[in-house]
């Protein structure tokens, strides 16, 4: 038996939908991170499987500088995999304050601690996973420079076409 809604229930559970947007609106900017950070590691794991052949068939100078890309492309493997656990714990703990939300308000739950101790470690493991991917791109920088070398090559080449 389906009991009539009153206009006092519809507007509490507006309201409670209100306090929820926030958070649900939160969860929608931490899926395109997300979609980010996967894409990230991707490239990631396609310029490792380009590295890896390279590396078992070099020898001398090119072998040393590839081992330390290939030592570079873990690192950064490991970066964005802690990114994405932290920002996927973050994306858990949001929808945890959305239901205790709802919870909260249809069986008259004094939550109010709990939800706000959520959100703080939603926003803290959040801050955790940017922070991550911060230093993750760091290394990518200054793993990508141009090598000197190679500069000075061309330029040397370029000279003795003239």
């Amino acid at each position: 038996m389906i009991l009539p809604v009153t206009p006092e229930d519809a507007s509490a559970v507006a309201r409670i939908i209100g306090q929820a947007v926030a958070p649900v609106f939160l969860l929608a900017g931490i899926g395109a991170f997300l979609n980010t950070l996967t894409g990230r590691l991707s490239r990631i794991v396609d310029r490792g499987r380009v590295v890896e052949p390279l590396l078992l068939d070099s020898v001398g100078v090119e072998h040393d500088r590839l081992v330390r890309e290939i030592n570079t492309v873990d690192q950064r493997m490991r970066l964005v995999s802690w990114a994405i656990t932290m920002t996927v714990a973050s994306a858990v703990l949001v929808c945890a304050v959305v239901v205790l939300l709802f919870a909260a308000a249809l069986v008259d739950l004094h939550a109010g601690t709990t939800i706000a101790l959520l959100f703080i470690l939603a926003m803290v493991t959040l801050a955790l996973g940017f922070f991550i991917f911060l230093i993750e791109t760091r290394i990518a920088a200054r793993a990508i420079r141009v090598r000197k070398a190679l500069l000075t090559h061309q330029v040397d080449e370029a000279a003795g076409d003239e």
